[in-house]
């Protein structure tokens, strides 16, 4: 079982070969967790709540999953960064 926080994210996501059927990916990242601002969820599952069928590169399903995340993956609601 592999960990790896939403900001290391490239890290394993670079571990499968693109293009990547959602169900390949779904299977390889089945036993990786990410770590979130609100806890941790199973990334396999993540991708699987997906409706993209094919990922052509790892950017590819990195903004794929920004989709499907809770908003309160990232940090508390309209918080911004850096302004101000």
């Amino acid at each position: 079982m592999t960990d790896v926080k939403l900001s290391r994210i490239e890290t394993v996501l670079t571990d499968l070969e693109y293009p990547a059927s959602n169900d390949d990916a779904v299977q390889e990242f089945s036993e990786t967790t990410l770590l979130l601002a609100d806890g941790e969820r199973n990334l396999g599952s993540l991708v699987e709540r997906s409706e993209t069928e094919q990922f052509e590169s790892p950017e590819d399903l990195k903004t794929e999953l920004h989709n499907v995340l809770p908003r309160e993956a990232v940090g508390e609601p309209f918080q911004s960064e850096g302004e101000g």
